[in-house]
């Protein structure tokens, strides 16, 4: 499908609303993106944000999330790595960036030799409908407001990042991909 200028200016404002990852802003978007042009698709709008950075959707809806996190921490430990748990949602603007960077092969090879990464879908919790936030309580973190939500934790499940850190990734899709990997990267 070939987008207009309109088309264009649209998408743009879309994303622009979503990138705060509030539910209604997102609800809000979507209408005023739809409104001009009723059959633009999320790829058509994935692809017109690509240039600020890659996307990627692996949250999945699995009753598993704290067996994964319990799987990873294993690993780590037989491994010698820590663990990346991302708690986000695909309908979340920033956490589909966050994730869209760490499948990028620079994040990949660099992720890969230091982490285990999981990824657990919280649904809304901005709007009262979150759900394994169990896995941040786990970690000392009793609420999430935001998403994506980014606990760095030891083998043996000692949470590494503040929760004010762990918070502050609500805006992933503003960071620079260099910010982002330094992040990461650096963790000692």
């Amino acid at each position: 499908m070939r987008l207009t200028v309109f088309d264009l200016t649209a998408v743009s404002a879309g994303i622009l609303a979503i990138s705060a990852c509030s539910p209604a802003d997102q609800l809000s978007a979507q209408t005023e993106a739809a409104a001009p042009s009723q059959d633009l698709l999320d790829s058509d709008i994935e692809s017109a944000s690509m240039d600020a950075h890659p996307e990627a959707r692996p949250y999945q809806e699995s009753g598993g999330a704290m067996a994964d996190v319990d799987a990873a921490l294993v690993r780590a430990a037989e491994s010698g790595k820590r663990v990346i748990v991302v708690m986000g949602a695909n309908w979340c603007h920033d956490s589909r960036g966050l994730a869209g960077w760490f499948a990028t092969p620079r994040f990949s090879n660099m992720l890969g030799g230091k982490y285990e990464t999981v990824y657990v879908n919280v649904g809304m919790p901005q709007e009262g409908e979150g759900r394994n936030i169990e896995i941040a309580q786990r970690f000392g973190i009793e609420s999430q407001e935001n998403t994506p939500m980014v606990l760095v934790l030891s083998a043996d499940g000692t949470l590494l990042n503040s929760e004010e850190d762990a918070k502050s990734w609500r805006n992933a899709a503003s960071r620079s991909e260099d910010a982002i990997f330094t992040y990461f990267d650096g963790l000692e």
